[in-house]
């Protein structure tokens, strides 16, 4: 690789906006893990958007650890509570191996940025045999910088745009500049893939997918950040995902305005946005679908 190699220095941890800083070789960073990988599940996955899970299922690969640490986080037992078991570089390759093997149609990592060192090490080992496309799945908290890193490795970015209000981040993720770094990292995604690009089955295989989840009492957050795609990134360059699919969990008890579930009315405000702004390509979720099965069981399957 040609980039800054600094960025990938874990005895002064710069890997997130965070810019910890820790030597994870002795303590964990922000994100609560040090340099060795961990990962609490790796499994075909089939709750992801149709053209990533497909009819065979996404083979998702879950970190343990957050650089973000949303208080209603729906995987808060890995973000935060850390479930996980270490695996080496050479295990991971042959668990991105194994699942190809049972049919996954990409390779998903959720949540990696913090342990990327080791990553790109393992898909450097796995990559003479790896044929399906790499997705990139974050909470869009990066730096534009790590986003460049990945060139080469990445073909599809799956990330969140949670929040434009910095109050409102501040306060749910403890990031006043949350929609600073999320807004420049997926511009660098759009840019690094260019418009999305599909197979002959309808998966996709390069390309950027941009999920936002409509919280409680947040509809016109969720507006604001509709009109910022809308006049800032290339039409046609993403794909939307908008979710309903928000549930309480995790410390959401301790924010009595989002303890709640979200009401057809904030969803379908937030719809109808979406649709007279023209940002229809993508996907639109149910407001039934707020359901908890969307959390998979991390129980170390696959590991």
């Amino acid at each position: 690789m040609t980039q800054d190699q600094s960025l990938l220095d874990m005895t002064r941890c710069r890997l997130c906006p965070r810019n910890c800083g820790t030597d994870r070789r002795r303590s964990p960073g922000f994100c609560g893990e040090k340099t060795k990988i961990r990962c609490a599940r790796a499994a075909l996955h089939f709750w992801e958007e149709p053209c990533i899970s497909g009819r065979r299922g996404s083979g998702t690969v879950f970190f343990s650890g957050c650089s973000l640490k949303c208080c209603f986080c729906q995987n808060y037992q890995i973000s935060q509570n850390h479930i996980g078991k270490t695996v080496s570089p050479e295990r991971l390759a042959e668990i991105f191996l194994s699942l190809q093997d049972q049919g996954a149609h990409n390779i998903n990592l959720v949540t990696a940025s913090h342990f990327l060192p080791g990553v790109l090490s393992a898909l450097d080992l796995a990559r003479p045999k790896l044929h399906i496309p790499v997705v990139y799945n974050s909470g869009g908290y990066e730096k534009p910088e790590i986003i460049e890193l990945l060139k080469g490795y990445v073909d599809i970015y799956l990330p969140d745009l949670k929040y434009y209000d910095p109050r409102i981040s501040a306060r749910y993720s403890n990031a006043d500049n949350y929609f600073q770094m999320a807004s420049q990292a997926i511009s660098a995604m759009i840019a690094q893939t260019g418009k999305p690009v599909f197979d002959q089955e309808g998966m996709m295989t390069k390309g950027v997918i941009i999920r936002h989840m409509v919280l409680p009492g947040c509809r016109k957050d969720s507006s604001a950040l509709l009109r910022w795609m809308k006049g800032n990134l290339p039409e046609g360059s993403f794909l939307l995902s908008l979710l309903s699919q928000y549930t309480p969990f995790y410390k959401s008890s301790q924010y009595p305005e989002i303890n709640r579930r979200l009401t057809s009315y904030e969803y379908d405000k937030v719809l109808d946005e979406a649709i007279s702004l023209g940002l229809t390509q993508g996907f639109m979720q149910e407001k039934s679908s707020a359901k908890e099965e969307y959390t998979p069981p991390f129980n170390l399957e696959g590991l």
